[in-house]
């Protein structure tokens, strides 16, 4: 998964939608199948596999057969990419922010020492 331009569009729209953000919620606990998927998640088999059908399909969740069970995980991958993808941003507000939480010292800084002159003119 490549998170580029048109791919972004296609990232957050599959991790846009609740349902699927719900399942890979419960794919955290580990690898599991469709009917645990649905027992946990409290949606119907059917809402569960199209889900998992486009999770898989996007590159988020692998499937591994183990007789005639399908067993459905993360992957970390796509995760990783995510994270990487928004680390620039992160790191552009993180500056952001501590730019301006030293003009609030400042001007903190500035109005104790105006009360304290005030003190002593008095």
């Amino acid at each position: 998964m490549c998170i580029c331009t048109n791919m972004q569009t296609d990232v957050f729209q599959v991790l846009a939608d609740p349902t699927r953000r719900l399942i890979i919620q419960t794919l955290r606990e580990g690898e599991q199948q469709v009917s645990d998927v649905v027992e946990k998640a409290g949606i119907h088999q059917s809402g569960v596999s199209r889900h998992l059908r486009i999770l898989s399909e996007s590159g988020f969740v692998s499937m591994r057969p183990d007789g005639q069970r399908r067993l459905y995980a993360l992957r970390p991958e796509p995760f990783q990419e995510l994270d990487g993808w928004l680390t620039q941003y992160r790191q552009l507000w993180e500056a952001r922010l501590e730019r301006f939480e030293a003009a609030l010292e400042k001007k903190k800084q500035q109005q104790t020492r105006r009360v304290k002159d005030r003190g002593t003119r008095e």
